[in-house]
């Protein structure tokens, strides 16, 4: 099939600070975008000022996707896909917005979680590299929303990391550079938690090329056209290109910034925080430049649902899922209980038998204790102990009843998801608090206040932990996870 007779889907992206459309010639590995256009809407204020999305936003939100489906019925495409990322995952009333997005427009609203929304945008930002001759092998794709930045790391396609932060240049500017320009002791402080909060990122290997993706990035590379003559044919921007955007979106207004460098008044509202963000990166992996993509999620939905059609969702969480379960069984499945087994007469399948049930029972005894919430590490053993179990059932799942197993391993990954939500927000706690003996009077404020934020999810978190451990039947998920490999079987 020619990429021109290719059939036109178009994805509409609602995100934070935009909304964005792309209607495009689809493939399952290649695009020709046909329109690409975006609009400054900023859900995201309403949701860091409220909890909510506001009715003024709300109302903003509809008229735009009304102007692009239109747009996308104009160049005459045959599915419009919309995805909703942080903002609307956050919102208290966020089932209400996409009920009446869908009553508005008759268009459904996908509302992605962090890693699929990683996925997605690594697809995306990283298609246009099969057309290169020298692809990099290690890559990293950073995608710097307004609520939210995903980071995935991966080796020739490959996916070996990926992570989303609670952390997005329209937050970063709500909460600490409000003003136009931000002041000095503004900058400082953010700043100062900016480098708190990249203390607690670590990454085996830091890739080779780092693709930033987003509006932040975008509009960047464009000051550095606009300001400073750079070609616009090229997508990389240096450590010192940013320090000279720095420089004159600390010094002039936004409204200065956007008639001199035909930038969207909202957007250069928002770019010193986005700039901040990315300068925070690259110093924390130290990287001397960036490469630049308009690519993101986007068009990585459009490749999911080219390959996948209308499957295209449960496709994408469903690799996802995997790759999780290959990382944590190379991670950390434990041989010494094997070895014993193997030493004994047991068959095979009793051997995969006894491991499973055994991990089981470990994960069981950390349950009291982490309904006590006392010891933030019972929640971390926990969890150690799913991603044990979870790597026993994986080795031995071509000897397992296949209805068991899905139905034993569904149990144990919303267990293991539940202690990993309560569980991140816990070291990222542990890490901020350490880090305020460092930090002068006068710049612990933010900290403390993201502190206290953090705090108020951990809550959230664990009462949905205790609601399902509280409904866990023990005895009947041993029954289960036994019940996968039968007793007597060889």
């Amino acid at each position: 099939m020619s990429e021109q007779s290719a059939p036109i889907y178009a994805a509409i992206d609602v995100g934070s600070n935009t909304i964005h459309i792309v209607v495009a010639h689809c493939t399952a590995d290649d695009l020709t975008i046909l329109a690409d256009e975006v609009e400054m809407v900023r859900i995201g204020e309403s949701v860091t000022a409220t909890g909510a999305i506001s009715e003024q936003k709300r109302d903003a939100a509809i008229a735009t996707i009304r102007q692009y489906q239109t747009l996308a019925e104009q160049h005459g495409a045959e599915k419009i896909l919309v995805v909703a990322t942080e903002a609307i995952r956050k919102a208290s009333n966020n089932a209400e917005f996409i009920k009446v997005v869908k009553e508005a427009t008759g268009l459904e609203m996908v509302l992605v979680d962090g890693m699929v929304e990683a996925t997605l945008t690594f697809m995306g930002a990283t298609y246009p590299l099969r057309h290169e001759f020298h692809a990099p092998d290690l890559i990293g794709v950073m995608d710097i929303g307004g609520g939210s930045t995903e980071l995935v790391t991966a080796e020739d396609e490959r996916i070996l990391w990926r992570t989303s932060f609670p952390l997005g240049s329209g937050w970063l500017h709500d909460r600490y550079l409000p003003s136009d320009p931000p002041t000095r002791d503004e900058l400082e402080v953010a700043q100062t938690f900016l480098h708190t909060f990249m203390e607690g990122i670590h990454l085996q290997q830091v890739p080779s090329v780092l693709i930033v993706t987003g509006g932040s990035a975008n509009s960047l590379l464009y000051l550095v056209h606009g300001a400073f003559g750079v070609e616009l044919t090229q997508e990389r921007m240096s450590y010192d290109d940013l320090l000279r955007c720095q420089g004159l979106l600390y010094a002039l207004p936004a409204e200065e910034i956007a008639r001199r460098f035909q930038q969207p008044l909202g957007r250069a509202l928002i770019l010193p925080a986005g700039a901040s963000i990315i300068q925070a990166f690259m110093q924390h992996f130290q990287l001397d430049e960036i490469r630049v993509s308009p690519h993101g999620i986007r068009e990585g939905t459009l490749l999911a649902y080219a390959r996948y059609g209308e499957q295209w969702q449960a496709k994408i969480v469903a690799q996802v899922e995997q790759q999780e379960q290959w990382s944590e069984a190379i991670t950390y499945a434990d041989d010494s209980t094997l070895d014993e087994l193997v030493a004994s007469d047991a068959s095979f399948t009793q051997i995969g038998r006894q491991l499973i049930i055994e991990r089981a029972q470990k994960m069981l005894e950390w349950r009291d204790e982490v309904l006590r919430n006392e010891d933030p590490e019972a929640v971390h053993k926990m969890r150690v102990a799913t991603r044990r179990l979870r790597a026993a059932l994986d080795a031995y799942a071509s000897l397992c009843d296949p209805k068991a197993l899905r139905k034993g391993y569904r149990s144990v990954k919303k267990l293991a998801n539940a202690l990993g939500n309560a569980r991140d927000v816990d070291v990222l706690i542990q890490h901020l608090q350490e880090q305020l003996a460092q930090i002068g009077d006068e710049r612990r404020e933010g900290i403390h206040w993201f502190i206290a934020r953090l705090k108020e999810y951990r809550q959230q978190q664990q009462r949905a932990l205790e609601s399902l451990l509280l409904r866990l039947d023990g005895d009947a998920l041993l029954a289960q996870l036994a019940s996968c490999l039968p007793e007597g079987e060889e």
